[in-house]
């Protein structure tokens, strides 16, 4: 009797240390644990960068995007079969006046050192990072659609509290763009709100079943924890449902660059009347292997996204959009003051108000080309407004944004 108790006795304990054990996984300590070990890959070496972050080193073959189970066994295209023709023709591409030439930018965390051959550059999501977010399954995605310039209902401005002030093409099939993007440290009102300047690469409808390419600036307190200007990306072929993520807190995009981090900071940025400094971005489909390219200024070829990833994106886009869009939380029922581009009007121009130059697009015979038809929109033009133009040394531009909140728009 006193065996058959003790046995019991220690099945019961059993039990109980098993339901405690259980309860522990589950405990929201240990969902962070996991969710950081997902994110943060075994680093080679680590650099501390000046504002905090750390980037950390990994290997190439051991990136996010080989979480993806169509990647498990995928062989790094370590390059494009094929650049757009015309990349390098112009003369002028990058010179921003006759008075004020470029000065080449650079990410922060290079202050302290660069990645060995082989690494890939990855920002370490930190626990500050996740606690942050709405819920760490929703960390690093979108909430919302992409602005559609040829439907737009009044009593709908506000839905879902994006606003825009782009320029666009459509009606034709596009294999990439290219762009010159001022860039800028936009004041932000609210820890939930962002602004950014970016292209997309669109395919398929404004419905759920929209794909998306993006890529830009952005300043974005809940995502990164502080107001620095950051390099980013992002990608979704649901309508930002189920799919995609910003730049590598997902898998989909295969980076094979070494000197590039998504989502670090952007050094210098530009200054109202002062310095003026830009970043190109060329976004463009390779003819042979259908990926999806993302060059960062003359010299850096960050990776692609696999043409599995997408639909209508596995063929060709069907609108490219250029511009700034920021969310307004509508604070206290009045609108947001947070700033879109420099936080001025166009009509300030050249070191006031932000700007996108060279605008291009990628045609079917991969020829990089003057966009035809571009149109531009905005919900609120006295909040955030656009105007483009076009001129021998910009080509294509316009000049775009606002101050957000104040005696014209409420």
């Amino acid at each position: 009797m006193d065996t058959a108790r003790g046995v019991a006795c220690l099945l019961v304990a059993v039990i109980c240390l098993s339901c405690a054990a259980a309860a522990a996984a589950r405990s929201p300590a240990a969902r962070l644990h996991r969710h950081l070990k997902r994110f943060n890959k075994p680093a080679v070496k680590s650099i501390e960068s000046p504002d905090g972050d750390i980037i950390d080193c990994v290997h190439m073959s051991h990136q996010p995007a080989f979480d993806h189970p169509y990647l498990k066994n995928h062989t790094i295209q370590m390059r494009p079969n094929y650049h757009p023709e015309g990349l390098y023709d112009e003369s002028k591409t990058n010179v921003a006046s006759s008075s004020n030439a470029e000065r080449p930018m650079v990410q922060l965390w290079h202050q302290n050192g660069r990645c060995p051959e082989g690494t890939v550059p990855i920002r370490r999501t930190k626990k500050d990072d996740l606690l942050r977010a709405s819920s760490m399954r929703r960390y690093g995605r979108k909430r919302h659609t992409t602005a559609n310039p040829m439907s737009v209902n009044p009593t709908m401005l506000n839905e879902g509290g994006h606003q825009h002030a782009i320029a666009y093409v459509q009606g034709d099939k596009y294999y990439g763009a290219k762009t010159t993007i001022n860039v800028w440290e936009p004041k932000i009102e609210q820890p939930n709100e962002f602004s950014l300047s970016q292209l997309w690469i669109l395919g398929g409808s404004f419905g759920e079943d929209l794909n998306s390419i993006e890529a830009g600036w952005q300043v974005s307190p809940d995502l990164y924890g502080d107001n620095n200007t950051r390099l980013f990306t992002y990608w979704t072929s649901d309508a930002y449902q189920a799919t995609g993520c910003y730049n590598i807190l997902c898998s989909g995009f295969v980076q094979i660059n070494s000197e590039i981090a998504m989502g670090a900071s952007i050094f210098p940025t530009s200054s109202y009347s002062g310095s003026q400094y830009d970043i190109s971005i060329l976004i463009w489909k390779d003819p042979k292997e259908g990926n999806w390219w993302m060059q960062f200024g003359k010299d850096y070829v960050l990776g692609y996204w696999p043409s599995f990833l997408f639909s209508y994106l596995a063929d060709s886009a069907s609108m490219i959009e250029w511009g700034g869009e920021v969310v307004n939380s509508q604070p206290d029922g009045v609108h947001t003051s947070t700033q879109m581009g420099s936080g001025h009007f166009p009509e300030e121009g050249f070191s006031k108000a932000s700007y996108f130059k060279n605008i291009l697009v990628v045609d079917s015979t991969n020829n990089l080309k003057a966009p035809k038809g571009l149109g531009t929109f905005t919900e609120q033009s006295n909040c955030y407004d656009v105007q483009n133009g076009n001129n021998g040394d910009w080509g294509t531009y316009f000049y775009y944004g606002g101050p957000g909140r104040s005696s014209n728009c409420q």
